[in-house]
């Protein structure tokens, strides 16, 4: 199984965002620590903050952290929200076109190797990619030492809208 762009860029920003649990951070931060394109982690953080796993404060000295601790997001979850489909063949969609497919074994491996994936998610946390290797992956990622803002009380994460992540008018808007 292949995870998407959509899937691995969540999961750095997850990271990125895991090493600096109560500081705020900007889009611009997490792009150029990965040279990513920010137009994609938009809409990243905009899933993420409706999901809750993320929230965001806007104005300038806005920005976005974990809304709640690394332990508590969990991998599997995270994953699917963010897989578009888990079709690991074709076989495994609405396409009637395989002539076996009722009798066929081999779709239930699959279904059976899936699952199995996402049990073996659902056993680790987003603290678990950063346990033992904070110092390494701030450093790889070139997180400065200077102290960002402390991060400040914000709204539900539910309530908080796309203008809060980009500004109204921005060329970036979805």
């Amino acid at each position: 199984m292949r995870l998407t762009a959509f899937t691995d860029y969540t999961l750095r920003t997850l990271i990125y965002l895991g090493l600096r649990p109560q500081k705020l951070v900007t889009i611009a931060d997490i792009a150029g620590a990965y040279d990513i394109s920010a137009n994609h982690l938009m809409k990243v953080v905009h899933q993420l903050a409706q999901s809750g796993d993320i929230v965001t404060l806007r104005g300038q000295h806005g920005g976005l952290r974990l809304a709640r601790p690394a332990d508590q997001i969990n991998l599997g979850a995270v994953v699917r929200r963010t897989e578009p489909d888990m079709e690991i063949a074709t076989c495994f969609g609405s396409d009637p076109g395989c002539r076996i497919r009722t009798v066929c074994v081999f779709s239930n491996i699959l279904g059976e190797a899936l699952q199995g994936f996402l049990a073996v998610l659902d056993r680790y946390t987003l603290a678990d990619l950063i346990a033992g290797h904070r110092d390494s992956l701030v450093s790889l990622l070139g997180i400065p030492d200077e102290t960002y803002p402390a991060a400040v009380a914000l709204p539900n994460a539910t309530e908080i809208a796309w203008e809060s992540v980009v500004p109204s008018g921005s060329s970036l808007e979805p």
